[in-house]
Order: structure tokens, then sequence, then C-alpha cells
């Protein structure tokens, strides 16, 4: 049985976890605000784009613009799996999800894969393990900027459109909630194009957004030419991708954070009831004991 010293001891260290506890959920909570507003006024301009440049990338010949061109299976082609994780830790299963979605991807993917890590956790984990790695990035998100999210989309372009790789895929946790989080794996290289019916592949017209069937279908119009307008918006575009998954990822941890940290501080007061419970026991238990001892004593005399 552990002393009344022990005890106290042991309170003490839970109450002072408990305080450590408490402040970082109400960081993680404050850091989480911006990070949601950032991720919500960005989100629409992503998603809208992808949409818009699968639809006219559907209606154009791939060789258009070697970022829209699918390579046949070689036998030495690989691709290159970008993982998004966090720098540090204490956030329930946020990076560990992560992980195991990148580990599944490498082991059901025939093809071979080379890394690049963004994020301490995932640096950490794949290269302990001896994966072949092709960039890292660390540190990042103390201070989160577009350009940062630049530069690994060029780093991935430039090792698809050199042959290095065949296929550019992203994994990342996607921000739902305060309470979830979803693992996303999506193609980034080459880019998707959106489905079309078989009168659209045929004719090469594209019908306006939410048309029916039988209604009137148009065909897009530029200015300047289309070799021209891919070579601006196609790299942009696979940037803009990069750094709405970063900023996914970003808001997602603070939620997984703030989240773990609320868990934490509920079961350390649960914790603190218990072993408080368990010291008074042992404290009467001590009490009543000496009172026997001293009524005993005082029978003998």
């Amino acid at each position: 049985m552990p002393s009344l010293i022990d005890l106290r001891r042991r309170i003490r260290s839970v109450k002072n976890t408990q305080q450590i506890t408490k402040a970082m959920k109400m960081v993680a909570a404050s850091k989480l605000r911006r990070a949601q507003e950032r991720i919500v006024n960005a989100r629409p301009y992503a998603v809208q784009m992808q949409r818009v440049l699968g639809r006219v990338a559907s209606r154009v010949d791939p060789s258009i613009h070697p970022l829209l061109m699918s390579r046949d299976p070689r036998p030495e082609s690989r691709t290159l799996l970008i993982v998004v994780t966090a720098d540090k830790g204490l956030c329930g299963g946020f990076n560990t999800n992560v992980l195991k979605a990148g580990g599944s991807y490498i082991v059901d993917n025939r093809q071979p894969c080379t890394l690049g890590l963004v994020g301490r956790k995932g640096r950490d984990f794949f290269v302990r393990r001896g994966f072949e790695v092709m960039f890292e990035q660390i540190g990042i998100f103390q201070t989160l900027r577009y350009e940062d999210a630049r530069a690994i989309a060029h780093t991935a372009m430039d090792a698809f459109l050199g042959g290095q790789v065949d296929r550019v895929m992203l994994v990342y946790n996607e921000f739902r909630s305060v309470m979830t989080q979803r693992v996303v794996v999506d193609q980034l290289l080459p880019i998707g194009r959106a489905e079309v019916s078989g009168s659209d592949a045929s004719t090469g017209q594209a019908g306006s957004a939410g048309s029916e069937p039988g209604t009137a279908q148009i065909d897009y119009l530029y200015e300047p030419t289309p070799q021209e307008i891919f070579n601006q918006l196609l790299p942009r575009y696979v940037e803009v991708q990069v750094y709405r998954a970063l900023l996914e990822s970003n808001a997602a941890f603070f939620a997984a954070q703030m989240t773990a940290m609320d868990t934490a501080t509920k079961n350390s007061a649960e914790m603190i009831g218990n072993l408080t419970l368990y010291m008074n026991k042992v404290r009467q238990a001590a009490i009543t004991r000496e009172i026997i001892e001293v009524v005993s004593g005082a029978e003998a005399l």
C-alpha cells in the first residue's frame, strides 16, 4: 500500500499535468480559429478550380500539355507519394491515420514509390524504416505560406515532367469539423479529367454546369490559345491543390490536438478524484489504527 506522501506527490503531479493539458487545449483552440478561417476561405476557390479545369481538360487533347498526359505503364514506372503529417504529436490518431494510409498505399500499389515528406512525424517514421525519399519539408506549419506550397508543387511537377515519376499522389488529413478529420488519398498528377457522356466525348462539347440530359450543349472558346491558357493555369492549379492540402492538414491538426487535450484534461480530473478518494481511505485507515493502538495501550496499563 502506498504511503500518504506518495499519494500526495502523485496527485500533485497529475494536477500539474492537468494544467499543461488545459493550456495546450486553449492554445490549440486559438490557433484552430485562425486555421479554420484560412481553409474555409481557400477551399471554395480550390474546389471550383478543380471542377472547372477537370471539365475543360476532359474536352481537349491530353497532348496539349504534359501535366495532362497519363503515361503508359513501364517496368521502371514510379509513383511520388506526398505524405502530409504534423511536426508535433499529442494530437490523438492524427499522424497515425495518415501514416497508415500512406503505408497501405505503398503496399497495395504495384509500382515502386518514392516519398515526399511534409512534417517531422512522417519524416521520422519513413526514414527510420528505410523508404526512398525524394524531398522533405520540416517546420513549415509554424508560419504556413503559399510559397511553401509552391516549392512542393514545383518539385513534384519537375519530377513528373522529367520522367522520374509517372504519377504524383497526395495523402493528408482533411478538416471536416472539430471532432472529425478524414484521411484523403488524392491524385495530383497527371491532372484528373472530369467524366463526360458518350455524346459529349464524341462531339467534344461540354454541357453547362448543372445541365440536364437533352439540353443544349456549349463549347469552350479560348482566348488566347489553349496552349497558352494551360501553360498558365495548370501549374497554378497544382500549387493551389497543394496549398489547400497543407491548410486542411494544419486545421485538422489543431482540431485533433484540442480534442486530445480536452480528453486528457477530463481523464486527469477523474484520476485526481480517484486518487483523492483512495488517499482519504488510507488516511482514515491510519487514523483508525492509531486509535486502536492508543486504546489497547491504555487497557494494558
